[in-house]
């Protein structure tokens, strides 16, 4: 192979090659800090009743904590994915920077919803 065949074989191969976007969108991070849940009220009472057992804290990259351990999520577009920890499982539907939505498992909009309280403290 003649060298300017090679240099340009070299040049072909340091080129940047496009990346696939992941199933549901682009792979992000949720902002750091403590999101609160909170189930709709009623049009007598709180426009939300509180659901503490269902709070997390984003802490780094794509990790969690709740009182019962820690665990890591899944962030491709706007569908956030608990897949370890104590809410493995749980789906939801990011709305905002910091507003989600529950998704029930047949991909309907669950009732709970979580919203960013603040930064984090340690």
């Amino acid at each position: 192979m003649s060298r300017r065949a090679l240099f340009c074989s070299l040049v072909l191969l340091a080129l940047p090659v496009p990346l696939v976007a992941a199933p549901g969108g682009p792979i992000g991070v949720l902002p750091l800090g403590r999101y609160a849940c909170e189930l709709p009220g009623d049009v007598e009472g709180p426009v939300g009743v509180r659901e503490p057992a269902a709070d997390f804290t984003v802490t780094y990259g794509s990790t969690y904590r709740t009182p019962a351990g820690k665990g890591t999520y899944l962030l491709t577009g706007d569908r956030v994915s608990f897949t370890s920890g104590p809410i493995r499982g749980a789906h939801y539907q990011r709305t905002g920077t910091t507003f989600l939505r529950q998704t029930l498992p047949d991909g309907t909009p669950g009732r709970l919803r979580c919203v960013r309280q603040g930064g984090l403290s340690r």
